[in-house]
């Protein structure tokens, strides 16, 4: 009989990481701000069996059901402060890896500008940045929020979501071993973006981008616009060809697909 994996072992993470493993948290995002601001090094990395006040982008609540993965990671680049997005991106090819290493062939992996990550069509972790720039715009600090679904997904969400075990990964695969395996990827993708720039994420992200070439909706505070997904910019800006063949790009917004809602 194979042995049940122990999902509340700690964590191997590469010694880069100071893991601050907590059982509850309102949010781990929260807790590594205060870290953060506190003098918190490089690579401080804030995991929890469960939050109480999660949220994600514009302030939204996210589910948190124990079983799942949430961590957030402390960052210090030597960058200006309007660089910290292409972090999202890092943070979603590494994290696409880590779902890649612990589950079947058949789940295909894909990313959705700006900040998810998505099993077979549905979302299945989403990312969250929030950062402190100084004086000079250069940036003090960056917090990069994962919340992953490994166990389990809401079913009341604006669009579809999943989980990894509900695609077929085996239930053998814990939140520990994803944590683990993001860690190594996140470590890497990191290295390469110092060494090389955001070329590199960038190509990583577009081969696997979800939508790119079709058509779609970019929800906007002001409008709404129609096009197709063209490219990334090499800052990461979504680029969408207007019906009339002129081309906006798009630093920040809500993007739907046909069928979507």
């Amino acid at each position: 009989m194979i042995p049940e994996p122990d999902r509340n072992r700690d964590p191997r993470l590469p010694p880069a990481y100071r893991l601050v493993a907590l059982e509850e948290i309102d949010s781990t995002n929260s807790e590594a701000k205060r870290l953060a601001a506190a003098g918190a090094e490089d690579g401080t990395l804030v995991w929890a069996q469960r939050q109480t006040g999660a949220y994600g982008r514009q302030g939204r609540a996210w589910a948190s059901a124990s079983g799942n993965l949430f961590l957030s990671l402390v960052v210090r680049p030597d960058c200006p402060l309007s660089t910290a997005a292409q972090f999202s991106f890092i943070a979603a090819v590494a994290l696409g890896d880590a779902f890649g290493s612990v589950a079947p062939p058949m789940i295909e992996v894909t990313y959705k500008w700006p900040n998810d990550v998505l099993l077979n069509g549905r979302k299945a972790a989403g990312i969250l940045l929030e950062s402190k720039g100084d004086t000079q715009q250069n940036l003090e600090w960056l917090v990069i929020g994962i919340g992953a679904n490994v166990s389990s997904y809401p079913t009341e969400t604006r669009l579809p979501a999943t989980s990894l075990h509900f695609e077929g990964c085996p239930t053998s695969v814990s939140a520990v071993d994803l944590l683990e395996a993001f860690g190594r990827h996140m470590l890497s993708w990191i290295n390469i973006w110092l060494d090389d720039g955001f070329a590199p994420v960038r190509h990583a992200w577009l081969r696997h981008a979800h939508g790119l070439k079709e058509q779609i909706e970019v929800r906007l505070p002001s409008e709404t616009l129609q096009g197709t997904f063209t490219d990334l910019d090499p800052d990461g800006t979504l680029l969408l060809q207007m019906p009339d063949g002129c081309e906006r790009r798009i630093a920040a917004g809500e993007v739907y697909l046909p069928g979507e809602s």
